[in-house]
């Protein structure tokens, strides 16, 4: 896995705003929708370091039209024991 992305919002809807987005403005995958809890979601994906970069800011700003933005990260060469939370 050369990079993560994730985005996190308050809003089941924000969340599939963002992945939404994310996959269409650069070259990703879909790892998982997470539900974290009291409303918040986490939408995942791997690529490319500068395509998880560009993905991650391009579903920040797409969610945050319809939903409140609680966090965003991208996490570049994660560990492979990272893999296993996922």
């Amino acid at each position: 896995m050369k990079a993560l992305g994730i985005v996190e919002v308050k809003s089941m809807i924000g969340a599939i705003q963002a992945a939404d987005t994310m996959l269409k403005s650069a070259d990703v995958d879909l790892v998982d929708i997470n539900l974290v809890g009291s409303g918040i979601v986490a939408a995942i994906v791997k690529g490319d370091v500068a395509a998880v970069n560009a993905a991650v800011e391009n579903g920040e700003e797409s969610a945050s039209k319809i939903a409140e933005i609680i966090s965003t990260n991208v996490i570049a060469r994660p560990h492979d024991e990272v893999s296993k939370i996922l």
